[in-house]
């Protein structure tokens, strides 16, 4: 690297940093703690309709940063006109591992889903499998067979409670399921519409609380990127969130929040470099937080030619490192730090590091997982009658 570019790289990495998390604080993995009244008072964050409702229905909204609402605010105007603001996601920024902190309540050490794909234990074979979470499988494996949903994630959702949990019927027998909404009621809708009625039926039936998830918004996104699409889908969403305030009765609070934002990548995905690819076993995690498993002895090696080759573009992070500055939550029980990769690579620029094994990932034009405001901000907004 020359002096030229090594002092722009230098300039770079100062003016930017990593957004962590605000973990016990305004983040994703308080919300329902604080909606269920669990987290000993009502937090300043928590939007002041949602502190005195005596039914809650609390709406996920796949994919929508607030960074995002911000801009296209004109798009979505029941969602611009909501109370609260942004609160912090978790590490990383995946629908998986968000997912699983918003209906346990938990953080990421604490759960363990630390991923969209993650390393298992090798199996009798003697290879290391990487579990696609989303779709619970390995490769061609059913996952469900290789490792049970309450072995992966110990934790039930909700505290316990059977909370209706009113989600898409395909979703009903998955893995991932299982393992994130865990002792909760499932409630399965087909189109969203209905997902409105099934709503309005747990209120009337005197439901204290409601989980819904809708994955629309982060679908279109990731298959059209942040474009005429999307406006069109946000406009949809906001509709979607108008048609569900006005279920609510008396008394009752609509909570908005999603699990990350977007950053649009569009043909700027690529393999690592030649370099590092030459120095890695296995390859986990997404795009835009890419974790690299070094072949054994390689890893300090590793994160120097890896923060050579793509430091100006991205934070080389090691796993002590992350584990350190508490990216996760807190400590991490042995079988959690197994699934972990030796170095990652998280996008700090519109990029995105692809996995030559996790081939469907390659068409993705707006991407998530690193911890950029675009996609580490996300809404916390509440609605009432």
């Amino acid at each position: 690297m020359d002096d030229a570019r090594a002092a722009d790289d230098g300039a770079a990495r100062a003016a930017t940093e990593p957004m962590l998390p605000d973990y016990g604080g305004a983040c994703l993995s308080s919300v329902v703690p604080a909606l269920l009244g669990r987290g000993g008072g009502v937090p300043d964050w928590l939007p002041a309709p949602a502190a005195t409702a005596e039914q809650v229905v609390l709406l996920v909204l796949d994919g929508l940063g607030w960074e995002q609402l911000q801009r296209w605010g004109t798009h979505a105007p029941t969602l611009a006109s909501g109370a609260g603001g942004p609160i912090t996601s978790v590490v990383p920024t995946t629908t998986a591992t968000a997912l699983t902190s918003i209906a346990t309540g938990t953080t990421p050490a604490d759960h363990g889903v630390i991923g969209y794909r993650m390393v298992l234990p090798a199996g009798t074979g003697g290879d290391q499998l990487v579990l696609n979470v989303l779709r619970w499988r390995a490769g061609t494996r059913d996952g469900r067979r290789l490792v049970p949903a309450p072995q992966l994630q110990p934790h039930r959702a909700f505290g316990g409670a059977p909370v209706p949990a009113v989600t898409r019927t395909d979703f009903t027998p998955t893995g991932f399921t299982a393992a994130h909404l865990a002792g909760s009621r499932i409630v399965g809708w087909r189109v969203p519409s209905t997902m409105v009625v099934e709503i309005g039926r747990q209120l009337r039936a005197g439901e204290r609380f409601v989980y819904a998830y809708y994955d629309g918004v982060d679908n279109v996104a990731h298959e059209h990127g942040i474009g005429e699409h999307y406006l069109a889908e946000l406009r949809a969403a906001d509709r979607l969130v108008a048609d569900i305030a006005a279920e609510l009765p008396p008394g009752a609070a609509l909570v908005v929040v999603s699990d990350h934002g977007q950053v649009e990548v569009g043909n700027s995905a690529r393999l690592p470099s030649t370099e590092v690819m030459e120095m890695v076993s296995l390859i986990s995690g997404e795009g835009r937080f890419r974790w690299l498993h070094a072949k054994p002895g390689a890893a300090a090696d590793l994160a120097k030619v890896a923060d050579e080759a793509h430091g100006h573009e991205a934070w080389v992070r090691t796993r002590q490192q992350m584990i350190d500055e508490r990216w996760f939550g807190g400590p991490l029980r042995p079988e959690v730090a197994d699934r972990l990769g030796d170095v990652a690579l998280v996008a700090r620029d519109p990029v995105a590091f692809l996995d030559p094994a996790d081939t469907g990932e390659t068409r993705l034009l707006a991407r998530h997982g690193s911890l950029t405001a675009e996609e580490m901000l996300v809404p916390l907004l509440a609605f009432a009658p």
